[in-house]
């Protein structure tokens, strides 16, 4: 009997691929505009968001905690297809950095200063990237 070899290489860490490509701002602005409006929603809940500015942010800070901390997608994300992953290892990033990069994203300016891979601030301070996601397998 023959052994099982597995022939697929194991993925290279965005910081160590010489030919990442990151997404499109385009749809990272569109993944975060179908956030925004799952938390508008989600806000409505308990809080009036047109009179509690706070309440949606704080369902964005909280929903890129949980989404992107234990999934590495929001749900915007996932519509269009690309996830945060850790700039070293390519992994999550884990709950606590993915809160961090929430309120850092929710102040708006860190998002903006962006780098050559299309890091913005927010995703530098918590060693983060922004790729795509792989697509589903076909049956």
């Amino acid at each position: 009997m023959a052994a099982v070899t597995d022939t697929a290489a194991a993925p290279v860490p965005p910081a160590a691929d010489p030919t990442f490509t990151p997404p499109s701002i385009g749809r990272r602005f569109g993944a975060l505009l179908i956030d925004w409006v799952l938390c508008l929603l989600i806000a409505n809940l308990f809080a009036d968001p047109v009179r509690d500015g706070w309440a949606p942010v704080l369902v964005l800070i909280l929903e890129y905690g949980f989404f992107l901390g234990l999934f590495t997608q929001t749900p915007g994300m996932y519509i269009t297809r690309i996830r945060c992953l850790s700039w070293a290892d390519g992994g999550r990033i884990g709950l606590v950095r993915a809160l961090l990069r929430g309120v850092l994203l929710a102040l708006v300016v860190p998002a903006l200063i962006m780098d050559g891979h299309r890091r913005g601030l927010h995703d530098r301070l918590t060693g983060s990237v922004i790729a795509d996601a792989p697509r589903p397998a076909r049956r």
